[in-house]
């Protein structure tokens, strides 16, 4: 019989070799409508055919009874190929290039040299074999407590020829049942991504519902929601670890755990799973379309704003000062985890984490300053406490100039040490010191202005603040002892300590050369000089007040129309001159000398007269002269047209003649109105002329120009005789002898 035509072309354009005619002839068993399961079949050229082993043609690829899904197509043409004499040699291309057996079942390969067919056909048949085997393994490998990950990759082998040749129907159903496992596997993949878990376990299951063509968009939402939840959770612990500010309380309760240990907790928790979410993202989402919208930055961006304010609210709860150290590192090891985090999400508040760590530094600073101002003002109170202690008799207490270096080594040491405490903010071997931040602003507005110039300005303005009005404010009084201490202290700053401070600040924050401007040194100078020559001027006020008050109650309280002949100096012009005695040891002890105009030779004399020789006679008489009152009316103008002008308020100079004349013209001015608001008799001139001679005698020497004492004296003098309604003045040998004696 001859051989039949070649089987039509294939779907796919692959034509089957033509039959090729046996020398033999066509074998009687190859001529069988087919084999039983298990016997030898012949091609046409009397070769062997491999045997079916195993596997009937009915049952499927497990062996469990099921039609082979080839139906009868498949096992009709290869009758036909066999009758013709063809044998395996005619098989379809496509099956003997997969390895199928047309026939419908499992082709083996041939145990001997002899096996026909074109070369390679043994390892397509194993090849078939393994496909007809991969439902059978992806049902194994894919059940719950199975290798999902093996099943994966089988079936990823398998998937492209399936897919190729599903038209088929022998493909199609193994590619179906294929399907229908790894459809199970997803859905079994999804539910244990939505009950969490461990990120590794996350990313193991979303890397394998991606290898099972997954829609991207669907799984990459699905892992930062699950993920979220995850991190959401330890923010809330971190959370939980703050207290709650409770309303009737007074404070807050402290913290239960150190700024340390709560940057830890937040660092490796939440940070260290930020860094490994936005890792695992990118290694599984990086370049599939619909995940690359920016989903994971904005997710990150949320999260750690949270975080940061946490942490914010964590730092505000550090009470006082602290441990500088102990800060530092926390922002240190904070700012390098978000280093990290940064790397993989530049867009995760870079600027907000900086920020963070700038504000802490800041704050740092500004509560040093707070501190700063109350050492100053413990300070002041040890100070004014030492001045008002009761001493006891035969005892000093602290000099001035002791309590003055006290205050001023105090204050200086403390500024010294909050320097170094800040300087830790800039060291070497802290990350967040690198920040333009810290090499620039830090060291010029945070320390230099905000911290050393804003407190030497306020130093100024709080011992300024002594003078300007103390009253007003309600406070008591400063004593002017207090007031003499903070003004020489103002002075030194204003002499070497600002100069200083600045030049340490300058080397340890050394300004950029492109900064913001500072303040210039000059000007904190002058601002320290002008709150030293207010507080001199100020107790020059306080002290020639209280003198001056001693006086006018002396001359509102006499009566000065009904007095006695004077016999001695009042007693309150004695206590005048030990005040001023007493002023001018004290200013003596803080100010130098200073500067007084040449004495007169008769001065010196009248210096020695106090207690042996007389004044010379007629000092005093012309305003005395009782002959004519307008006589002596027109002397006194005329003595004033020639003479200097006194300025009674005029400025202190930085020494101790000056703040003793201050105080003396104050006083005396006080006697002048005092007296002529007075009418006096004749006794009462003369007791005026007494008083006036000793406080002569005694006040010139702690003048800078005895001239202002000795005018303002003849005013007084001028004065009382003015407004004396019989002005008989005493003889100047009887004043001088009183006031010898008194």
């Amino acid at each position: 019989m001859a051989p039949g035509p070649p089987p039509a072309a294939h779907p796919r354009g692959l034509v089957p070799p033509a039959a090729a005619p046996s020398p033999r002839g066509p074998c009687p068993r190859a001529r069988r409508a087919g084999g039983s399961v298990g016997s030898d079949r012949h091609d046409g050229a009397g070769g062997r055919l491999p045997r079916r082993r195993g596997r009937s043609g009915g049952s499927d690829a497990r062996g469990k009874g099921r039609k082979y899904r080839a139906g009868a197509e498949v096992p009709a043409r290869w009758r036909r190929w066999r009758r013709r004499g063809t044998g395996l040699a005619a098989a379809p291309r496509p099956a003997l290039a997969l390895g199928v057996d047309p026939g419908g079942g499992r082709l083996s390969s041939c145990p001997g040299p002899n096996c026909p067919g074109p070369p390679g056909v043994q390892a397509l048949l194993r090849k078939l074999q393994s496909l007809v085997e991969v439902p059978g393994r992806l049902r194994r490998w894919a059940a719950p407590g199975g290798e999902p990950a093996r099943a994966l990759r089988c079936h990823a082998r398998a998937r492209a020829v399936l897919r190729h040749y599903r038209h088929l129907p022998s493909f199609r159903a193994i590619e179906d049942e294929s399907h229908a496992i790894m459809a199970d596997l997803a859905q079994r993949l999804r539910a244990r991504l939505r009950c969490g878990g461990t990120y590794p376990g996350l990313t193991e299951c979303v890397e394998m519902l991606l290898q099972l063509e997954e829609p991207p968009e669907e799984l990459c939402q699905e892992f930062l929601s699950h993920a979220g939840t995850r991190l959401e959770a330890e923010l809330a612990a971190l959370e939980a670890e703050l207290p709650v500010a409770d309303p009737s309380a007074a404070a807050t309760p402290p913290p239960a755990s150190d700024i340390l240990d709560f940057v830890d907790r937040g660092s490796s928790a939440f940070v260290g799973n930020l860094c490994l979410l936005a890792a695992s993202y990118r290694s599984l989402f990086e370049g599939r379309p619909g995940a690359g919208d920016g989903r994971l930055e904005a997710f990150a961006a949320s999260l750690t704003a949270r975080y940061f304010q946490l942490l914010e609210r964590r730092l505000g709860l550090e009470r006082g000062l602290g441990d500088t150290s102990l800060l530092v590192r926390a922002l240190d090891r904070f700012h390098r985890r978000l280093r990290a985090l940064l790397e993989l999400l530049p867009a995760a508040g870079a600027e907000a984490g900086a920020a963070l760590v700038a504000r802490a530094a800041r704050e740092r600073v500004d509560r040093y300053l707070r501190a700063l101002q109350t050492f100053f003002l413990g300070c002041l109170g040890d100070v004014r406490q030492a001045l008002a202690a009761p001493r006891p008799p035969g005892k000093e207490g602290p000099g001035l100039p002791d309590l003055l270096a006290t205050l001023a080594s105090s204050i200086l040491g403390q500024l010294k040490a909050v320097l170094a405490y800040v300087q830790l903010f800039t060291a070497k071997d802290v990350a967040f010191a690198s920040l333009p931040y810290f090499k620039g602003e830090f060291c010029v507005e945070a320390v230099r202005e905000g911290l050393v110039v804003a407190f030497v300005r306020w130093l100024c303005r709080t011992a300024r603040g002594f003078a300007d009005g103390p009253a007003e404010r309600g406070a008591p009084a400063a004593p002017p002892a207090l007031l003499l201490l903070l003004a020489r202290l103002c002075l030194d700053y204003e002499a070497t300590t600002i100069s200083y401070i600045l030049t340490l600040t300058d080397e340890q924050f050394p300004p950029q050369d492109t900064g913001p401007v500072v303040t210039p040194g000059p000007a904190l100078c002058a601002e320290a000089r002008g709150a030293a020559q207010r507080l001199l001027d100020h107790y020059v006020q306080v002290q020639g007040a209280a003198v001056a008050q001693m006086l006018r109650k002396s001359v509102e309280t006499r009566d000065w129309l009904g007095t006695v002949e004077p016999r001695n100096v009042r007693a309150v012009m004695k206590r005048v001159v030990e005040d001023i005695t007493a002023i001018d040891v004290q200013v003596g002890q803080l100010f130098e000398e200073g500067v007084r105009r040449a004495q007169s030779s008769d001065s010196s004399r009248r210096a020695f007269s106090v207690y042996s020789s007389s004044r010379a006679p007629g000092r005093y008489a012309p305003s005395y002269t009782p002959s004519a009152p307008m006589d002596t009316h027109l002397l006194s103008n005329i003595q004033k047209l020639f003479s200097e002008r006194i300025d009674i308020f005029s400025p202190v100079e930085f020494n101790k003649v000056s703040v003793l004349t201050g105080i003396i013209k104050i006083s005396l001015k006080t006697l002048l109105e005092c007296v002529r608001l007075r009418t006096l008799g004749r006794f009462g001139l003369q007791q005026v002329q007494v008083d006036g001679h000793y406080l002569q005698l005694y006040l010139w020497r702690f003048a800078a120009d005895e001239r202002v004492v000795q005018g303002l004296l003849d005013e007084v003098a001028a004065s009382a005789a003015h407004r004396c309604l019989d002005p008989v003045p005493m003889e100047h040998s009887v004043v001088e002898l009183i006031c010898e004696r008194g």
